[in-house]
């Protein structure tokens, strides 16, 4: 018996000390889950097809002679970027700037189901689509290639607004609004609809109960469980290490 704990034990050393060397690998489930499940697909196919419903509502709702547009998030939002995600986990880190914007220069990320004929859709009907998203200027000539490999609508300079100076994108937003009368947002993250879900100092659960019936309607949200704004308010501290952030993470489940 002893003979067999000692070889059971052995076995798993390795297996702990991979999981405490390399933290990062917390998010292997998660990237596997965007790219494996029919769930995932699943809940994406039903955020367009909401989309498109209220799209066409909204169409009969508005009548001030303004222009209609959409406004979408660009990275899980209608591109799948978890082949990058995949990537930094194989290199045991989370995230490398380097390593983004060389991903985003190829231009390879696949559609998030159901984007690309929501868009097509709403621009059968005359609606524009913008899209602000936090990509920096040196993504950009990546950006339109990927959007234009598979023939997005409205893939211009006018149309596709990156983070400039700031990652909050209200002023992007209000901008649209003055010439524009905007139907719907779609994004992965509260910050792509509000900024009073996580920029103003309030309770982000709350906040959401709030804004329940524009859910589905006004708002739609595509499931992202790789990353996010909702992770940042998890962590306590600056200069955070990948094992002090995994730390953090495990004493923030709720368990009995």
């Amino acid at each position: 018996m002893k003979k067999y704990l000692l070889i059971l034990t052995f076995g798993i050393l390795p297996i702990l000390g991979f999981a405490q060397k390399t933290p990062e690998r917390d998010y292997i489930n998660a990237v596997l889950w965007q790219q494996q499940s029919g769930e995932y697909r699943a809940l994406a196919f039903q955020a367009y097809n909401f989309a498109k419903l209220s799209l066409k509502e909204a169409l009969w709702e508005q009548a001030n002679g303004k222009p209609n547009c959409v406004i979408v998030d660009a990275d899980e939002t209608i591109l799948d970027n978890s082949p990058f995600q995949g990537h930094e986990i194989r290199k045991g880190v989370s995230y490398v700037q380097k390593d983004w914007t060389g991903w985003t220069a190829l231009g390879q990320a696949d559609t998030v189901p159901g984007a690309l004929a929501f868009l097509r859709f709403a621009a059968s009907k005359g609606v524009e689509t913008f899209y602000v998203t936090n990509r920096d200027e040196a993504d950009r000539e990546g950006t339109v290639k990927n959007l234009k490999k598979f023939g997005f609508p409205n893939v211009d300079d006018k149309h596709i607004l990156l983070k400039s100076t700031t990652s909050d994108k209200e002023t992007r937003r209000q901008e649209i609004l003055k010439n524009y009368n905007i139907l719907l947002l779609c994004g992965d993250n509260l910050s792509d609809f509000s900024n009073v879900f996580y920029r103003e100092g309030k309770d982000t659960k709350t906040e959401v109960d709030k804004a329940q019936q524009l859910f589905g309607t006004k708002f739609i949200v595509l499931p992202n469980p790789m990353y996010g704004d909702w992770e940042k308010l998890l962590y306590n501290g600056d200069k955070l290490t990948e094992q002090d952030r995994a730390k953090q993470r495990l004493n923030k489940l709720k368990s009995y």
